[in-house]
């Protein structure tokens, strides 16, 4: 067996040469996410879109980055949705993708496409389910109470403890997961994800950051962990090798408080955690049944509007999709309107 750390075997085996997140199919040929499971969703980006843009004063150009773009997607589906709704905004809209994999092919021509991330743009950051997939280190307690960091064999998926975390992981440990104290208890040492949400915050001249994952917080650290597999539209076990999605909950807590201070200087000047649910009905996205009496009268636009119920209950769902946290921080410009009368679960100020 070849042992190593779950953030090296994670990052080759998802980014590396030949790895999870390069291969031809791209994520959509493993598991459904918010994208795939509606047009509405990207059209609800494109409504908060619209509105950072107002927010922003409509400048001459104005961004949307889509970071951990997949095969582009939700650019394709805002795209769509400003063309049609908002022809002025289109006119000055600049998307970029960001991914590890190449350029999809038939991606629209104005869609800029890159492994890192544009810097000093204004406008609206998204990052939906990019955070979870930050490859992370693993500690587990061992018998006699200690905490210590897991190494796995990533042609197998076995593990066995090594060392106690040292330095920033031992520190992160203590300072965002200090409930780790019964044999078994997980942690996973969130630091590389703070640091890569700082640096996508920091990206921003002006604008709006938006993150959205499955997450958890000090007040509900899952005592196992959340490690887990996707293969072809199943949950599989977790092995590094290449051949599956290897994914954990975010401490979205912790993010919100790195996002924060990387924005200090530039202007962070707001930052709210709410859920997917309450985002995207505070933009639109519902999920209730068009009345039956329209089923009378305009038989084709009640059927139109009973899939859009369905597809909006999906999207809203608080034990699915409705469940991801959105962390929303903003440079140099408030909430938009829309998110901040969403239900909050958590906000604070610089």
């Amino acid at each position: 067996m070849s042992w190593t750390g779950w953030r090296e075997a994670t990052q080759r085996a998802l980014y590396g040469e030949g790895g999870f997140y390069r291969r031809p199919e791209g994520p959509a040929g493993h598991f459904r996410t918010s994208v795939h499971a509606s047009a509405r969703f990207a059209e609800a980006v494109a409504r908060l879109l619209a509105e950072v843009d107002e927010e922003l004063g409509r400048p001459a150009e104005v961004a949307l980055v889509d970071v951990g773009a997949g095969r582009g997607e939700l650019l394709r589906g805002v795209l769509a949705a400003v063309r049609r709704d908002r022809p002025a905004l289109a006119a000055r809209l600049r998307p970029h993708g960001v991914e590890v994999a190449d350029r999809p092919a038939g991606l629209p021509a104005e869609v800029a496409w890159s492994t890192a991330l544009p810097q000093g743009v204004s406008g609206l950051l998204f990052a939906n389910e990019w955070l979870d997939n930050v490859p992370l280190d693993i500690a587990e307690v061992d018998g006699d109470g200690v905490l210590r960091l897991v190494e796995v064999d990533p042609a197998t998926g076995a593990e066995r403890l090594a060392g106690p975390p040292a330095g920033p992981d031992a520190a992160w440990a203590a300072r965002w997961w200090p409930d780790a104290a019964e044999p078994g208890h997980r942690v996973e040492l969130g630091g590389p994800r703070d640091a890569a949400w700082a640096s996508a915050v920091a990206s921003l001249e002006r604008g709006a950051a938006v993150a959205v994952d499955y997450a958890h917080g000090a007040w509900d650290r899952p005592p196992f962990g959340t490690l887990a597999g996707f293969r072809d539209g199943r949950e599989v076990c977790p092995v590094p090798d290449g051949r599956c999605d290897v994914t954990a909950h975010v401490a979205l807590d912790a993010c919100a408080a790195a996002g924060t201070g990387a924005g200090t200087g530039a202007g962070v000047v707001h930052s709210l955690w709410t859920t997917q649910r309450e985002a995207l009905r505070a933009l639109g996205v519902g999920g209730a049944r068009p009345p039956l009496a329209l089923a009378s009268t305009d038989p084709a636009g009640y059927l139109r509007a009973l899939s859009g119920a369905g597809e909006g209950a999906e999207l809203t769902d608080p034990a699915g999709l409705g469940g991801f946290g959105w962390l929303v921080q903003t440079v140099r410009m408030p909430v938009p309107g829309s998110l901040r009368r969403a239900r909050e679960w958590q906000t604070c100020r610089s």
